[in-house]
């Protein structure tokens, strides 16, 4: 019966392809570019190590091989892996973006191992990084516990020069869009990394009766987690599925007005495709078996980006 499964999913997979490709070169062609964009504005898309199951070494070659810029990793806290980061980036050249946070669910633990690993981070010399994507507390600390962590990454920030946010994620600080108003109206100098696809699962909805709140948090996002949400769910199944067409060019509006302003100002822009592995990945029942591939699907969110908002 798997057997079965396994063998339906490669021959619908391979009728759909050309449909799918088709699709996704309609929406990255959709939207007229009349910004007029800054001689500095540059784009760098990132590849996520998320679910990939080779060596480093594999991950960075098949990386460079697919046109990503670089990659966003979570910072390693033990030296030998830090050297073997470093090296593999050199090897490959390829930049890199770091992911810092921390699970205790004691606030004073999770503030230390936290402040440990951004501190380490932000002021290693072998790799600057692209800037420091922040999991950010927790949503069960109380809004003055959760500012510490602003307050210490503003102060870093300006100490190293380095772009460090905080990312739109459940179970942290900014879980809900409701929430992350809050800290985005007290907090002047907070800067966002976009994944709205969290914000999508949490409210039920694409977000349609909060549009100051997305304007709010547009003005502030610096980075961008390029994944698909919708009203059940933080991923849909396949973004070139034309059942989540809805959901597809809500985010991509939301994405494209990030990229104006980064355009108009001649400023870096960095987009990480974030599409994930089960179980953020539908999987079939009894088999496990993924419904899409999670890394054809990063790769053509990377095409479908670059031939969106690259100056041409």
């Amino acid at each position: 019966m798997a057997q079965n499964r396994r063998a339906f999913i490669r021959t619908s997979a391979s009728a759909t392809t050309a449909l799918l490709l088709s699709s996704l070169d309609v929406l990255a062609a959709a939207k007229p570019d009349n910004t007029e964009t800054g001689k500095n504005f540059t784009l760098k898309i990132l590849a996520t190590n998320w679910g990939f199951n080779g060596t480093l070494d594999a991950y960075c070659e098949k990386v460079k091989k697919e046109g990503y810029d670089g990659i966003e990793i979570w910072w390693p806290m033990e030296m030998k892996d830090q050297d073997e980061l470093f090296t593999v980036l050199k090897k490959y050249n390829l930049e890199a973006g770091f992911l810092c946070g921390a699970y205790q669910p004691d606030y004073q633990q999770h503030l230390d191992h936290f402040k440990r690993m951004i501190d380490a981070a932000a002021m290693n010399k072998a790799q600057r990084p692209l800037y420091i994507n922040c999991h950010s507390g927790r949503d069960f600390f109380s809004y003055d516990e959760n500012l510490a962590f602003i307050h210490h990454t503003n102060t870093l920030a300006k100490n190293t020069g380095i772009l460090i946010c905080h990312e739109t994620h459940r179970s942290r600080m900014l879980f809900a869009s409701s929430v992350g108003r809050q800290f985005i109206e007290k907090n002047p100098e907070l800067k966002i990394t976009l994944d709205v696809s969290h914000w999508c699962n949490v409210s039920e909805s694409l977000l349609q009766d909060q549009t100051q709140t997305m304007q709010l948090a547009l003005e502030r996002t610096e980075h961008i987690h390029a994944r698909i949400g919708h009203s059940e769910g933080p991923q849909v199944s396949d973004p070139r599925a034309p059942e989540w067409e809805p959901a597809v060019k809500a985010h991509l509006a939301w994405w494209d007005a990030v990229v104006e302003r980064k355009k108009k100002n001649g400023e870096v822009l960095t987009i990480l495709t974030e599409f994930g592995p089960p179980d953020y990945m539908p999987v079939l029942p009894y088999t496990r078996q993924p419904v899409a591939d999670q890394w054809a699907i990063n790769v053509h969110m990377m095409h479908l980006l670059r031939n969106r908002y690259q100056t041409k």
